[in-house]
């Protein structure tokens, strides 16, 4: 996906965003943290899962929370 396309997404969508753009990589939460300053906490970290069924669920938590793979695929 384009950030042109992002941009088209929230122009119509939520048009109160502000996209910041980074030249550093932001690819992990301390990456992320670091570049703008803030505590890995205020990070949002997003995980996607693939289902058994086929659908998928895509998760956005803190930068400092953990989530326990395995027993997140047991439920």
């Amino acid at each position: 996906m384009s950030i042109e396309t992002v941009r088209a997404w929230f122009g119509t969508h939520a048009p109160d965003v502000t996209i910041i753009e980074t030249t550093q990589p932001t690819a992990t939460v301390t990456q992320a943290a670091e570049v703008h300053g803030v505590r890995p906490g205020q990070i949002c970290k997003t995980l996607s899962f693939k289902l058994t069924d086929d659908s998928a669920i895509l998760i956005v938590m803190a930068g400092d929370a953990r989530l326990d793979n395995k027993k997140f695929k047991t439920q």
